[in-house]
């Protein structure tokens, strides 16, 4: 196996190496089918984490390939959110009980529901790493591009990005998730409760596999696993945009489904736009949650003011995470995970982004964020926002300060 080498970055601080291959999926429609594919290739081991496991439509396949997978002697581990998913419907979990699907729910909220605040820190990042040598990440739900369990049929797919990777960043998630899977269940020594020999063995033939496969894919490509969490990880995917940012000397382009910055990272927009730096955003057009909605337009003033533009996805709902900067510069960066630029993410629940340094990469991602922008796209006038009725401000104001509210109420500071 190539060994990897450790490469010098502007980002300092983050472990980029150059042994990766990603390649960038759109949607369940392209996601599904390649994340299902690998599980009915798997040898030894599955582990999957999600926000939603939705039993509706395309998310049934994800499920019987987990099935199959567990039915044929691969350890399989799922982990789902307490609040996106809740207990599984009795049917399935009976199912998953039946195939030898090892299953957790992730925080349960009790009787007092989210009225604890510590219930509020929730596990939201979308992992799956099959045999510890591929991996998929991003924002991408295990949800039907056409269903949304709170609006019913949507007329057109959900926006939202994947990756796919093979590299070192795989063992950094394969070990993450197994440590949160023995934490759940109360063990302390981690190290004690790894997979026995046999299954390393499986492991080993399945990497030598994947190895062959990038060999054939072509050009390395420089990659990262940046994680958040409570403890270790706090704000480092918060840094990690923060300065890619600030390295922009051409072009930064965001699409985020819920999107409330900080002030750093609103200075941070404020100052690309303001040494001549193109900064498009493509944020959520469609009314999807009061607060996530109505919170995040008290801060476009200012960003409309510095020349940032603003573009709202209207035919569905935007549920991207992604960024790409200078795609067509020296130093190429993108990203692709689970964190929105919200409270939400960046300061309570456990998040994963893959941040690329390449330019085929960054061109791919870039390719698709200017096509929604140009034709799904409707760019925000600053005096129609300016001008926008009393009763939408009042609503505005009042989710911000809901929002402000909320957070001082958990200590964080934002």
């Amino acid at each position: 196996m190539r060994k990897k080498k450790k490469i010098s970055s502007p980002l300092r601080g983050f472990d980029f190496a150059d042994d990766h291959q990603v390649r960038l999926l759109q949607g369940a429609e392209e996601l599904f089918p390649a994340l299902i594919a690998a599980m009915d290739a798997a040898m030894s081991d599955i582990q999957f984490e999600t926000y939603i496991f939705d039993f509706t439509g395309a998310g049934t396949d994800v499920a019987e390939a987990l099935m199959r997978a567990a039915q044929r002697g691969v350890r399989t581990q799922l982990v789902v959110d307490g609040v996106g998913t809740g207990p599984l419907p009795a049917v399935w979990a009976q199912r998953f009980d039946a195939a030898g699907v090892r299953f957790r729910v992730y925080s349960p909220l009790g009787p007092l529901g989210l009225l604890l605040p510590h219930r509020w820190r929730r596990l939201h990042r979308k992992l799956c790493v099959v045999d510890g040598c591929l991996l998929f990440c991003g924002g991408i739900n295990v949800l039907d591009d056409f269903h949304d369990p709170n609006h019913g049929a949507l007329d057109s797919p959900r926006f939202d990005f994947a990756v796919q990777a093979t590299g070192s960043l795989v063992e950094t998630a394969s070990d993450t998730m197994e440590q949160l899977w023995w934490r759940m269940q109360a063990v302390r020594d981690v190290r004690q409760r790894r997979l026995p020999e046999a299954l390393q063995a499986l492991r080993a033939a399945s990497a030598a596999k994947h190895a062959a496969e990038r060999a054939e894919a072509g050009p390395p490509m420089r990659a990262a696993l940046v994680l958040r969490d409570n403890v270790r990880h706090r704000t480092r995917i918060e840094k990690a945009y923060l300065r890619a940012i600030g390295l922009a000397r051409h072009e930064v382009i965001i699409a985020n489904a819920y999107f409330m910055p900080g002030g750093k990272l609103r200075r941070a927009l404020v100052m690309a736009a303001r040494r001549g730096v193109r900064v498009r955003l493509l944020l959520q057009g469609r009314y999807e949650y009061f607060m996530q909605y109505h919170a995040a337009r008290p801060v476009y003033g200012a960003l409309l003011e510095a020349g940032v533009e603003i573009h709202e996805y209207a035919p569905s709902f935007l549920h991207a995470k992604v960024a790409v900067i200078d795609a067509q510069g020296e130093r190429p960066w993108a990203t692709v995970g689970s964190s929105n630029l919200d409270p939400l993410s960046l300061l309570l629940a456990r998040e994963a982004n893959v941040v690329v340094e390449d330019a085929a990469f960054a061109a791919d991602l870039r390719q698709r964020l200017v096509q929604a922008m140009q034709h799904a796209g409707r760019r925000m006038d600053p005096l129609r926002y300016a001008g926008r009725p009393l009763r939408q401000r009042v609503l505005d104001r009042v989710a911000f300060a809901l929002m402000r509210l909320a957070l001082w109420v958990t200590g964080s500071r934002y």
